[in-house]
C-alpha cells in the first residue's frame, strides 16, 4: 500500500465522481472538489440528495463507481484501511454502539489505527486518550457507561475518540440529528474551534441555519449533482435555497444566523 503523501496536495480531493447501487440510477454525478486543512466545510441538501454518499466517499470508506477520490495527493484506492484511519475520522448518523463499554474504553478504541486491535496502550496512547476526553469535556465521564450518557455526551464520546485517533480531518454525518437545541450549539462551536486548530471538519445537515453560522465553506448537492460551492451567504441564500427545496422562500436574517421561512407564511 501506498504511504508516500504530497503535502503541497490538498488533504481530500475527488474528481469528476459519480456513485450508484448496482443496476439503480446514479445518486452522484460528475461531482469535483478538493477541501484543504483547516476547512469547516458543510454539505447541505435535502434527503436523498447523495450528502451521506459523498461523505463516505470522502472518508475513504465507500469507493466511487466512477472518478477517483485523492487523499493527500494519492488516489485514496492505493492506501490500506488502517492507513487512511490515520489521516481520516469518519463518525456515522447511528449513535455508536457501545456494548456497555467505558468512555475511555470507547475514546481509546482511536488508538487501533496506530497499535492495531490487540495491542496495549503504552504512556504516549494514554496521554492522546486522556487529553482528547479533556478537550471534549468528558474527562469527568472516563469511568461511565456510555449507554448512560445524553446524545450530546455520546457525540462528544464520538469526537473525542477521533481526536484520539489523531486524525487531520473529522467526516460527521448529520452530527446534529437528536440533540437538544444546547447540545447542537454546544457540538457546533467545539467543531469551530477544532477547525481553528488546525482540523478538518466535513459534516451534513438538513439546517442551513446552523452552516451558515459556523461553516466556512458550503457545498449544496441537488439530486446527486454539485448545485454550489462556496462561503455560507453565497450559497445559502433565497434564490438558492427555493430553488433547492422546490418553493418559494423568504430569508430572516438574525443574531449571526440566516433562517427560511414560505414566501407566504405570516
Amino acid at each position: 500500500m501506498h504511504n508516500m503523501v504530497n503535502s503541497a496536495a490538498p488533504l481530500l480531493e475527488i474528481a469528476q465522481v459519480g456513485f450508484h447501487y448496482r443496476r439503480h440510477s446514479a445518486i452522484l454525478s460528475d461531482i469535483s472538489l478538493t477541501i484543504e486543512e483547516g476547512e469547516f466545510v458543510g454539505i447541505l441538501g435535502k434527503n436523498g440528495a447523495g450528502k451521506s454518499s459523498l461523505l463516505r466517499i470522502l472518508a475513504g470508506i465507500t469507493p466511487p463507481s466512477s472518478g477517483e477520490a485523492r487523499l493527500a495527493g494519492t488516489p485514496m484506492a492505493e492506501y490500506s484501511p488502517r492507513a487512511i484511519a490515520r489521516w481520516l475520522a469518519y463518525v456515522p448518523q447511528q449513535r455508536l454502539d457501545s456494548f456497555g463499554y467505558s468512555v475511555r474504553q470507547m475514546v481509546a478504541m482511536g488508538r487501533v489505527p496506530h497499535r492495531g486491535v490487540l495491542a496495549r496502550l503504552n504512556s504516549d496512547d494514554d496521554a492522546c486518550v486522556d487529553e482528547a476526553m479533556e478537550r471534549m469535556g468528558i474527562a469527568a465521564l472516563a469511568e461511565r457507561s456510555v449507554v448512560a450518557l445524553s446524545g450530546g455526551e455520546r457525540q462528544r464520546v464520538t469526537i473525542a475518540r477521533a481526536l484520539a485517533q489523531r486524525a487531520r480531518a473529522i467526516l460527521l454525518d448529520e452530527p446534529m440529528a437528536g440533540l437538544d437545541p444546547g447540545s447542537q450549539a454546544s457540538l457546533l462551536l467545539l467543531l469551530t474551534e477544532l477547525a481553528k486548530e488546525g482540523h478538518t471538519i466535513v459534516m451534513n445537515s438538513h439546517a442551513p441555519e446552523e452552516l451558515f453560522a459556523y461553516a466556512s465553506r458550503v457545498i449544496m448537492l441537488d439530486s446527486g449533482t454539485l448545485a454550489a460551492d462556496g462561503e455560507p451567504a453565497q450559497v445559502i441564500n433565497v434564490e438558492r435555497m427555493s430553488q433547492l427545496y422546490g418553493l418559494p422562500l423568504r430569508q430572516v436574517d438574525q443574531h449571526g444566523r440566516r433562517f427560511f421561512y414560505p414566501a407566504n407564511a405570516q
